[in-house]
């Protein structure tokens, strides 16, 4: 077993540690704060946050932890990690305090400014989605399940796309009518992603605001499972390149021979 392999295992068993505090919060009552860019804040974010970082700080003691619920490091401290852990505890917040179950843990190790591991949990179904660099991308429907491969599909001829519940724009919309007859499937969190990588959805086009943690493991999960998480000049997202930590607007895409940026008309 590879050190990346060992990593992957022990990141896997955290983020169910982690999504079963979640879990014990979810079946109660909560409070609901807000931060100072008005997103929802609640003690399952805190309590997911403060038990990964804590397991990642023991299991790599070397490697820094950058999540979401820590951002403030600066980029002088920042900018000379060649590796390091992005962690988002709790994406999909809205859809917690909905309760429709939209919600997931993030765990990603970065290397070079690409992500070379990803955790995806969804909580509330029990799936968990990882990919390891050069080794393919999995799900496991259960605590204890054996690790089934996924892969991405070829596109159909009605394309599906994976959007978003909560965030969306007329020049999206125009966009994705120029695919012409097209599925939409609304969704929370990362989840959208992993549709894109177990084959359930052709791509996900996303022009809103996202930050860095939102992404990086489930890029990696969708590019180990064949697929590609691209700005729209076609480049793919980058990882601590910079003093902000948001993304640019990009398009999660399955089946790579199709040139999905002209098919958009991306303007």
């Amino acid at each position: 077993m590879s050190s990346l392999d060992r990593i992957a295992r022990e990141s896997c068993s955290l983020a169910r540690r982690a999504g079963a505090a979640i879990l014990e919060i979810y079946a109660g009552s909560f409070a609901v704060e807000h931060k100072a860019d008005s997103s929802p804040l609640t003690a399952a974010d805190m309590a997911s946050h403060r038990l990964i970082v804590a397991g990642l700080q023991a299991l790599t003691p070397d490697i820094p932890v950058l999540s979401e619920e820590s951002k403030d490091i600066d980029w002088n401290t920042r900018r000379v990690w060649d590796r390091y852990w992005l962690v988002d505890p709790l994406d999909g917040t809205r859809e917690f305090v909905k309760r429709n179950g939209e919600f997931t843990v993030n765990i990603a190790l970065i290397e070079q400014r690409a992500p070379v591991l990803g955790v995806v949990l969804v909580p509330v179904t029990g799936e968990l989605y990882f990919g390891v660099a050069g080794e393919g991308a999995f799900l496991e429907t259960a605590p204890g399940a054996l690790p089934q491969p996924i892969a991405t599909r070829a596109a159909g001829k009605v394309p599906v796309v994976a959007g978003s519940r909560s965030h969306g724009n007329e020049r999206q919309a125009a966009m994705l009518a120029n695919l012409g007859g097209h599925r939409l499937v609304a969704v929370g969190s990362s989840i959208k992603f992993c549709m894109v990588a177990r084959g359930d959805a052709d791509l996900y086009l996303r022009l809103g605001p996202t930050s860095e943690w939102d992404t990086a493991a489930a890029q990696c999960v969708l590019e180990q499972a064949g697929g590609a998480v691209l700005d729209l000049q076609g480049q793919p997202l980058r990882y601590n390149t910079k003093d902000s930590l948001l993304n640019p607007e990009f398009l999660a895409l399955g089946d790579a021979s199709v040139d999905w940026l002209a098919r958009l008309r991306v303007t």
